[in-house]
């Protein structure tokens, strides 16, 4: 069954998410912004999901039309094949965003495709009333600039949520932008990865992942493993496959350290639940009394912001601390995620580039340092 796809991502990671899913043997579409658009079919949605480092959530794009009015966005809903998915007894619950479109209320938007698509399933099965109490598909539309699309979420828990971390530190890191700034520093097995603020340790496992190519959602479950469409052995063989392509070994190395002896034994879980304990070398260190080993190296790390961890002048403290100290490194590439707009000044250095990036909603930047001074 060939099927139009969607992934979502956070803002900045479209590109990374686009490579991706050229490596699937996939045809993108489209890509605007936290979303890309592909083709696959049946086994793509299990592939997707079990594979896709920086997704968040991967949907079954069930079409798109303008709509400026109830009427329209009713009319234009109606006329999708959602008996296609959606049995007599199965429930279909609304939910969805509205950016820059007339169609602005959420709860208005959600009343109006749920008639819709009641209408649509009432027509095609001769039935009023639906119980609602089979599989469940979570309709999700996107409104943007007036242009309504309509989904069906395959991913149920979001797909940063890989299942290695039920606990975290104070300020976790999303598994997929922790994903992203490893990705963007180019973990290599000759070269030692130092997260000196390792918090949970969210970057180093990542990191290793990558590295020994576990898929990050081998272990979890998926809400599209109750669709009768896609049978069980889809998901069954896209796991074997995942698992035959995991590297047994690996000489990447990584070290992470932090001031907070509490934080380490839940990133020493964290580690072992994702399978590359092994990879990963925990201590506890105040990350302003490091010193540079005798071999060649890369500091990625995602210090303190000051939202919740520390005031304003701590931070700032930190960070002019940290640019004479890290400057002690080189020719060690550095690798900064913060969300502090004066870091450079702070730091006392410019980057030799900045990657603009979202941990949620909170805006930040990734700034690289690769060149010696």
């Amino acid at each position: 069954m060939k099927l139009q796809l969607v992934a979502t991502c956070l803002f900045g990671l479209e590109k990374l998410l686009g490579e991706e899913i050229d490596e699937l043997g996939c045809t993108r579409t489209e890509t605007i912004d936290g979303r890309v658009y592909f083709e696959g079919d049946e086994n793509t949605v299990a592939d997707a999901n079990i594979r896709l480092r920086f997704a968040e959530r991967v949907f079954i794009n069930m079409g798109s039309f303008p709509a400026e009015s109830f009427e329209e966005l009713f009319e234009g809903t109606k006329t999708l094949p959602w008996e296609c998915f959606v049995g007599k007894n199965d429930a279909f619950p609304v939910k969805g965003h509205s950016i820059k479109s007339k169609l602005f209320s959420i709860p208005d938007c959600q009343s109006i495709i749920k008639k819709a698509v009641v209408a649509r399933l009432s027509d095609k099965y001769g039935i009023k009333w639906f119980s609602e109490e089979g599989v469940k598909y979570q309709i999700e539309f996107f409104i943007l600039k007036d242009k309504v699309t309509l989904m069906i979420d395959t991913s149920g828990v979001p797909l940063h949520k890989r299942g290695y971390r039920p606990e975290a530190g104070a300020a976790p890191l999303r598994e997929t932008l922790a994903a992203a700034v490893a990705a963007t520093s180019r973990p290599r097995e000759d070269v030692l990865l130092w997260d000196p603020f390792c918090g949970s340790g969210t970057i180093l496992i990542e990191s290793a992942m990558m590295m020994r190519n576990i898929a990050p959602g081998i272990k979890r479950r998926f809400a599209a493993e109750s669709f009768p469409q896609i049978p069980s052995s889809i998901w069954e063989e896209a796991r074997d496959w995942a698992k035959e392509d995991i590297l047994p070994h690996s000489a990447f190395e990584a070290w992470g350290s932090d001031i907070d002896p509490e934080v380490l034994k839940i990133a020493r879980q964290s580690a072992k639940r994702a399978g590359v304990a092994d990879s990963i070398k925990l201590f506890h260190s105040d990350a302003l009394s490091i010193s540079k080993p005798d071999r060649r190296g890369t500091i990625v790390c995602n210090p303190p912001y000051g939202e919740r961890l520390m005031t304003v002048s701590e931070v700032e403290a930190l960070y002019r601390k940290m640019g004479k100290l890290f400057a002690t490194f080189e020719p060690w590439q550095i690798y900064i995620l913060t969300s502090c707009e004066n870091f450079q000044s702070l730091y006392s250095r410019r980057a030799d580039k900045v990657r603009k990036l979202y941990n949620g909603m909170i805006p930040c930047n990734l700034y690289q340092y690769f060149k010696k001074r």
